[in-house]
C-alpha cells in the first residue's frame, strides 16, 4: 500500500479539535482508502456511504436527536461521498455543534457542492484536505528515486491514479474507464448541465492546448458553445478537480499580457486519455507541453500537501517573451522555465529581472526535476 502524504498529517490533527475534517479530491483518487488507513486500527468507527439513498435520508432535513441515535456510542463517524447529500453543510454543522464528542471525517468527490454548502456553515468548524493523484514524493518513497526516475516517461503518459499505478499493463483500459464514467460522473448530475458532449468536446479542446493561452471565445466556436458557458463549464471542471487554471502576471510593464490564463489537467494520464494519444513520448509531437503539465501539476500537489501557499502565474509580452511558470511568496518570485531537452538552455527575459529585481530562477530539465518536485521549498 502506497502512503498518502496526508495520511500523517490527518493522524496528528484527529481528536485534538472539534473540527470536521474534510478530505476532497476527484473519483478514485483514494479518499476512501485513504481514510480505512487511517481509521482501520480503531473499534469505534461508523461510516456512512452518501452513494447509497437510505443513508442520505438519514442525514438530510434531520436533527441532533436523531443523529444522535444513529451514531450510537461511535467516537468517529466517516461520511464518504458528501456532496450526495442535500445541504450537506447544515447537517456537517449540526454535528460540530451538537454532537461535539464526535470526531467527523468526510470525503468528497467535487467541490462545487460540497464546498458551497459546507463554506458558509462550517466556518471555523472544518480543517479541509485535498487529495489528488499518486504525488511523485509519494512514488519515491515506496519505490525510491531512481526506479521513479526510470518511469518518468511512462508516468508522463499514463499519470499516477491509484489504479493506473498498481495495474501495470491496464492503463489505456482503466484510464478509458476513468474518462468515460468517474471522472463526470458528478458534473453530469448537475442539472445546468444540458451538453455533456459539449463537455467532453471542451476538454478535449483543452488537452490540445495545454501549455498555451486558451481563449474563452476561439474554445466556444470549436465546441458550439458561447463565452459565458465555456467558462462556467472551466469552473465546473476546476471544482471537480480536472482541470485548474494559471493567470497571467501582471504588475510592472505596459506590454505584459494582462488577461491571459492557461488551463491545465491534474493528471497527464486523463489528459492523453482525452486525445487517445498513448504514444511513448519520444514519438510525441507535443512533449513539450507534457513536460509542462507534468511539472505544473506535480509541483502543485507537493504545495497542497504541504500547505505552501503563493501565487501562481505564467508571464508574457505582446512582444512574446515568456516564461513558464512563476510563484510569488512573501513578495519573491521564483521563475522556473521547462526544457524537456536539458541541452537547451533556458533563456529568462531581462525585461522580467528587471520588472521583478527581487527573484531567483531555475531550468527545470529531466536531470533536475526532483529538486523542483520533492523540495523543499526556498
Amino acid at each position: 500500500m502506497i502512503t498518502r502524504t496526508l495520511h500523517e498529517r490527518i493522524v496528528l490533527r484527529m481528536h485534538k479539535h472539534k473540527k470536521a475534517m474534510i478530505i476532497l479530491g476527484a473519483r478514485q483518487t483514494g479518499k476512501t482508502t485513504l481514510i480505512r488507513m487511517i481509521t482501520e486500527k480503531m473499534a469505534d468507527v461508523l461510516w456512512l456511504n452518501a452513494d447509497e439513498a437510505d443513508v442520505r435520508t438519514l442525514l438530510e432535513n434531520t436533527s441532533s436527536t436523531r443523529l444522535k441515535g444513529v451514531f450510537g456510542n461511535h467516537k468517529v463517524v466517516v461520511i464518504d461521498e458528501a456532496q450526495r447529500i442535500e445541504q450537506a453543510g447544515l447537517t456537517l454543522k449540526l454535528i460540530t455543534d451538537q454532537i461535539p464528542e464526535i470526531q467527523l471525517i468526510v470525503t468528497g468527490s467535487s467541490a462545487f457542492d460540497l464546498s458551497n454548502q459546507v463554506n458558509e456553515p462550517l466556518t471555523g468548524r472544518k480543517v479541509e484536505y485535498q487529495l489528488f493523484p499518486f504525488s511523485l514524493e509519494e512514488l519515491v518513497k515506496h519505490h525510491g528515486l531512481l526506479e521513479e526516475k526510470r518511469m518518468l516517461k511512462h508516468r508522463m503518459v499514463f499519470g499516477s491514479y491509484p489504479e493506473i499505478v498498481t495495474h501495470p499493463g491496464d492503463e489505456q483500459e482503466l484510464l478509458t474507464e476513468l474518462t468515460e464514467s468517474f471522472l463526470y460522473k458528478d458534473l453530469l448530475m448537475l442539472e445546468g448541465l444540458k451538453k455533456p458532449n459539449k463537455l467532453v468536446k471542451l476538454l478535449q479542446a483543452l488537452a490540445l492546448q495545454v501549455g498555451s493561452e486558451v481563449s474563452y471565445h476561439e474554445l466556444g466556436q470549436t465546441v458550439g458553445l458561447d463565452n459565458q458557458t465555456v467558462e462556467k463549464y472551466i469552473d465546473l471542471l476546476e471544482k471537480a478537480f480536472v482541470v485548474f487554471r494559471l493567470s497571467a502576471l501582471s504588475r510592472n510593464l505596459r506590454n505584459e499580457i494582462k488577461k491571459g490564463k492557461k488551463v491545465y489537467f491534474y493528471d497527464n494520464g486523463i489528459l492523453n486519455a482525452l486525445i487517445a494519444q498513448y504514444q511513448t513520448v519520444e514519438l510525441r509531437k507535443d512533449i513539450g507541453a507534457l513536460w509542462e503539465n507534468y511539472l505544473i501539476s506535480e509541483r502543485f500537489k507537493y504545495l497542497s500537501n504541504y500547505k505552501v501557499h503563493c501565487h501562481r502565474y505564467f508571464w508574457r509580452t505582446h512582444e512574446q517573451q515568456e516564461i513558464d511558470y512563476v510563484e510569488e511568496r512573501d513578495g519573491k518570485f521564483f521563475a522556473f522555465e521547462f526544457k524537456w531537452s536539458p541541452k537547451k538552455k533556458g533563456k529568462f527575459a531581462k525585461s522580467f529581472t528587471n520588472a521583478y529585481p527581487d527573484h531567483e530562477l531555475m531550468v527545470v530539465t529531466p536531470e533536475n526535476y526532483e529538486s523542483f518536485l520533492l523540495g523543499p521549498i526556498k
